[in-house]
């Protein structure tokens, strides 16, 4: 059966993808020159690795084979088997990930699946024996085994090159059954001769198993939907590059990881075949600024297949219907990538996708240029308010592991803010952790806060956070593997209060080191239309895009509140509906991109529904009009066409319904839901708000794996607020009991 993100063009050429391309469009000399400027520029940022790390990295993946096959062999001596069954026995080493992709930079580690028969198990044989023997080899440091993981791995450095080991066993019979379907895509050596991209591997295989084959599978489906494997390549490198800089590139704190962008730029390749990557990463910002989530993006349709796994179904599974941007991964059993997307990590991608759309509008017209794309986010200059998570343990193996458990963890103070104060009070994490070099085994994590504009404010409205953060510190303190030392203390900080080891160079900068992209621009409007400027139609999105905007608003007024009482930044647009968040705006499209994503509900092969995208055939008078800048009508035509999806987005979740806490166990187990939970990981999911409404409060926890299939429930809104002039909000917040990072009462 063929692959159904594939089909055939009445023209005898292959489509990718589930709709028709947006465009056809080639390259002009000018494109070329710029995608060449590009790669030197991701040349220079130093995201390519040296011939001599890519032999050393090759050596170390043959080694690793090696050892596997070994393994196999001792254990099915050890288990009595025939001396035919032990010479048949073998173990396969597959890559997935960013190396499989080859995006990888220097340093990365590499993700990789043993395969081996089903008599080698997991626990004994695989975190037993195998773990013995990598733990007697000198080239191998720092291992850690994670069994009890939702995705069970062994990390390690075999000869300084990281590795992430995971495990997954096959019956003998349908393992020999494999041999010899070779993979004829990128980055595949000849010992990898194992075909796991058959749905008949999946066979009697368990849940752990098929978890482990999806990183292998979804990648591999990844490159077979791509018209170009270089420019698909090149443009990953550039998103994940920008998205680092930009503070908007991590799974785990709830915005995008590796993946994801993958996918995002894989779904643009689809829509413009014969773009290079400078046109490709323009297109990007462009499609997504205007997409309407949460419309899932998907590189081939939703199969069902005859094993009975679970599916991405929103018809059927009450938790998919609260995804905020599904992005469904391209093998069976296809799932989200992205539940780990809050309201306020979606706000902040959004004007993130504004703002790189603007910059690239200008760099065709020679404005800016990829400097000024690349432009790192300064946290620390964008909000008044913060929230510093310090964390601490006794020694580097503990603080190690005490890291990794609190960075899985962090999501849910995020979603346990928004919920506790309705959503009213926004925060923006911090992707990464800030280590204290005068404390050892000590790091602090940051997080952004502000009030949700676009909404009236009451005098004197207090935020009390003590209730979110005693939860997320009980969870915390849950860790099974904690010992004496693992401590997590979370304070309030203003932006003055900020430490300074969070600064480059541990120096305070005295005043923004950078005119940023915002003021750039500001600066330039004033200069084209003076004191009569008015507003272009991207309104209040056209102000968020970076930190200075903020610091220029509240400047002023640092010193004119009282101790411990601030007003919150405004650094991001009216954002009072997830559902129709996508940025109403009316850039420059190319043709047909009213036809992009819109969903429809079509024929599963079954005969039953799906919900999947759709699109019209090009129209060739709209291609003409989209492709002329200064055609207004046809923009606003294919706007509106994008905005008019089936899709709904359900504004509250169902009356009684509780969520899971922690994740471990149940994330699969729709069956259960909504009532059918563990013990001790129930938080009541109604709490009564100060008018007396019933609001959901309660939260899911996600886990670290970027391709877990697990399901985060949108935090509950009530509805879009009904305009009110604009006016400075002034937030005030009240952190009574909550301890002040300097130490000093606020």
């Amino acid at each position: 059966m063929g692959s159904p993100g594939l089909s055939n063009r009445s023209n005898g050429q292959q489509r990718l993808g589930i709709t028709e391309p947006i465009s056809l469009g080639g390259p002009s000399e000018e494109d070329v020159i710029k995608t060449r400027e590009l790669e030197q520029y991701l040349h220079d940022a130093g995201l390519y690795e040296s011939q001599e790390e890519a032999v050393s990295r090759e050596e170390v993946l043959g080694r690793l084979d090696q050892i596997v096959k070994i393994w196999v062999k001792t254990i099915s001596r050890a288990k009595g088997l025939h001396d035919e069954l032990v010479h048949q026995a073998n173990a396969k080493i597959f890559t997935f990930g960013s190396y499989r992709l080859g995006v990888h930079g220097p340093g990365a580690d590499i993700d990789t699946l043993c395969v081996g028969p089903r008599h080698a198990t997991r626990e004994e044989d695989f975190f037993g024996e195998l773990y013995r023997m990598l733990s007697e080899m000198s080239e191998v440091t720092e291992l850690h085994p994670v069994p009890d993981a939702h995705v069970p791995i062994m990390q390690f450095k075999f000869n300084g090159v990281s590795i992430d080991l995971l495990y997954a066993k096959l019956s003998l019979i349908l393992f020999l059954k494999c041999l010899g379907n070779f993979f004829s895509r990128l980055r595949f050596s000849p010992r990898q001769d194992l075909d796991v991209s058959q749905d008949a591997i999946l066979h009697g295989a368990d849940e752990q198993t098929v978890r482990s084959l999806n990183g292998c599978r979804v990648t591999g489906q990844i490159l077979r939907l791509v018209p170009s494997i270089q420019n698909f390549c090149t443009t990953v490198r550039c998103m994940r590059l920008w998205a680092k800089r930009r503070g908007v590139y991590s799974n785990v704190a709830g915005f995008l990881g590796g993946i994801n962008w993958a996918l995002l730029v894989a779904r643009i390749c689809q829509l413009y075949p014969n773009a290079l990557p400078n046109m490709l990463v323009s297109r990007f910002f462009r499609v997504y600024t205007q997409r309407r989530w949460p419309n899932p993006v998907m590189l081939c349709a939703i199969e069902e297949g005859s094993l009975g796994l679970p599916i991405w179904d929103p018809r059927r599974n009450p938790r998919d219907r609260y995804h905020l941007m599904p992005i469904i991964t391209p093998a069976y059993p296809c799932m989200n990538s992205s539940y780990n997307v809050s309201s306020s990590t979606l706000r902040i991608m959004l004007e993130e996708f504004q703002r790189g759309n603007e910059i690239c509008e200008e760099m065709e017209a020679n404005k800016a240029d990829w400097d000024t794309l690349f432009e790192s986010y300064a946290l620390f200059e964008a909000y008044k308010h913060y929230s510093q998570i310090d964390i601490s343990a006794a020694n580097a193996d503990g603080f190690r592991k005490w890291k990794g458990w609190v960075e899985s963890r962090l999501r849910q103070l995020t979603l346990k803010i928004e919920r506790k104060t309705y959503e009213m009070l926004q925060c923006h994490p911090h992707p990464g952790d800030f280590p204290d070099k005068s404390r050892p085994f000590h790091s602090s994590y940051f997080m952004g806060l502000q009030r949700k504009q676009g909404v009236p404010v009451k005098e004197g409205e207090h935020f009390d956070l003590n209730r979110a953060i005693d939860y997320f510190k009980l969870a915390v303190y849950q860790y099974g593997l904690r010992e004496i030392g693992m401590e997590i203390r979370v304070s309030h900080v203003k932006r003055r209060d900020i430490p300074n080891f969070v600064f480059p160079g541990g120096v305070r900068p005295s005043r923004p080191s950078k005119i940023s992209w915002v003021r750039k621009r500001k600066r330039s409007e004033v200069e084209v239309s003076g004191s009569n400027t008015q507003s272009d139609s991207l309104g209040e999105y056209r102000t968020v895009s970076d930190a200075d905007s903020c610091q220029k608003r509240k400047l002023e007024n640092d010193n004119l509140m009282p101790p411990g009482i601030g007003e919150v930044c405004e650094a991001s647009p009216p954002f009072n509906n997830v559902s129709s968040s996508a940025a109403k705006c009316e850039n420059n499209v190319e043709m047909a991109a009213e036809n992009i994503e819109s969903t429809a509900h079509t024929p599963y092969q079954n005969g039953q529904t799906e919900v999947r995208s759709r699109c019209n055939p090009p129209n060739n008078s709209l291609s003409v009009a989209a492709d002329a800048s200064n055609s207004k009508d046809a923009e606003k035509l294919a706007l509106e066409k994008i905005m008019a999806g089936p899709y709904v987005s359900h504004q509250a979740l169902p009356e009684g319904l509780d969520e899971l806490e922690d994740d471990s166990e149940e994330r699969h187990q729709v069956k259960d839901f909504p009532g059918n939970m563990k013990d001790g990981h129930i938080e009541p999911s109604i709490e009564k708000s100060s008018n007396g409404a019933e609001t959901s409060t309660s939260s899911y926890n996600g886990g670290l794996e970027e391709l877990e299939p697990a399901e985060l429930m949108a935090p509950s809104m009530s509805g879009t607020p009904e305009p009110v002039a604009q006016r400075k909000p002034i937030i005030r917040l009240n952190f009574t009991s909550l301890p002040n990072a300097s130490g000093k009462s606020s």
